[in-house]
Formats: C-alpha cells, structure tokens, sequence
C-alpha cells in the first residue's frame, strides 16, 4: 500500500521514530531507530504494513535493501514483524544473507529469538532466494569480503548513533579516518569515538 513516506524525523525512542509528514505524525516501528535522527531535512523512509486482525504496525527501514529482506524472513515459519525485526537491528543484510548462503546455523542462532529449529527453516526457505535483492557490491563472495563489509557496516552504525546523540558531522569527520584503521563492532566503534571525542573538547 505505501512504498515510502518522505517526513521530517520529529521523534526517536528505542522502538519507533515519528515521522510527521503532511501534519500527520506516522508512528513507525523499524530495526535502529538511531539510524534516522530528527532534523529539519526531510528523510526517506521505505514502509510496510503489516495487517492482522487484531493490530496494524507500519513498520520502516533506512534501505529498500533491508525491508526487501524483511519481507522475505516473515515468510519463514516462526518468523514475525518482531522477530525479523530484531534480525535486521542485530546484523546488516549482507551478513545475514551471507550465513543463509554458507547455511551457517551458528552464525543465525545468536540473533534474538532464532534457535536452531528457525535457524534450519531459515535456510532451507531463503537460500537461494535472496541474491535479486542486492548487486555485486552489496553480497560479498567469499568470507573475506563479507567481514570486511560486516565492519564498515559497524562503522556507519556507530557514526549513525553518534549522529543521533548530537555529535555534528564535522566532528565526526576528523576522528573517522583514525575509526577506520581499527577493526571492532558497532559498540566498539563507539567506544573509540567518545574517547576521541572528548580529546578534542
């Protein structure tokens, strides 16, 4: 029903941003919230509604990339909005393409909510499926690329998140080069960056 809404981010909580668009606030349910920051420029956001009975959630994602990948992980039995939810916040979607690929049960386990059973459906339903989703760039072809992109997608999430707490681009853009001769996650990133950060005040 709606592929996108462009709005001004007017609110961010730890579930959901507000979206006001056309004096309507859209309350929207997405993976990191974080990763959108209120501003006066207005922002893309790609949405899907979910319907049952009993409840309806508009739910949102900063790529076309990661809610294609949504649709597709609601398609697994045990799988909800949720539960496909909590994937996508957990790891970016070449990473979880990737273990789909390479049928690495053990990398899809540590995501909230995905024991082994899950972790097997996911396999058999998605491999296979899911390479018309991104190009070249965006699905590594080996494990080697595939790390590489797992932490640049880290770094981005962390500037993301930065951004979000009130660190202006211009700062962020002299501690970046240092952040991006070290390898960490997301947290780790973080980390560093306040550390760095606070050097400079």
């Amino acid at each position: 029903m709606y592929d996108y809404i462009k709005g001004q981010v007017t609110r961010v909580t730890p579930e959901h941003i507000t979206l006001e668009q056309g004096g309507i606030g859209w309350l929207i349910m997405t993976p990191n919230p974080y990763a959108f920051h209120k501003t006066e420029h207005i922002q893309q956001v790609f949405t899907y509604l979910h319907v049952r009975e009993d409840i309806q959630l508009l739910l949102g994602f900063k790529s076309l990339e990661q809610r294609e990948l949504f649709k597709k992980l609601i398609t697994v039995s045990g799988i909800g909005p949720k539960g496909a939810l909590a994937i996508l916040a957990s790891g970016i979607p070449s990473q979880v393409i990737g273990a789909i690929e390479r049928e690495d049960e053990t990398f899809l386990v540590q995501f909230p909510g995905v024991g082994k059973k899950t972790a097997r459906q996911m396999i058999l339903d998605l491999k296979g499926k899911l390479y018309d989703l991104f190009n070249a760039m965006d699905m590594p072809e080996d494990d080697a690329n595939l790390l590489t992109m797992a932490e640049n997608g880290a770094l981005d999430e962390a500037v993301l998140a930065l951004e979000a707490l009130g660190y202006s681009q211009r700062e962020l853009t002299k501690v970046k080069p240092k952040l991006e001769k070290e390898e960490h996650d997301t947290e780790g990133y973080m980390k560093m960056a306040l550390k760095l950060l606070l050097k400079q005040n």
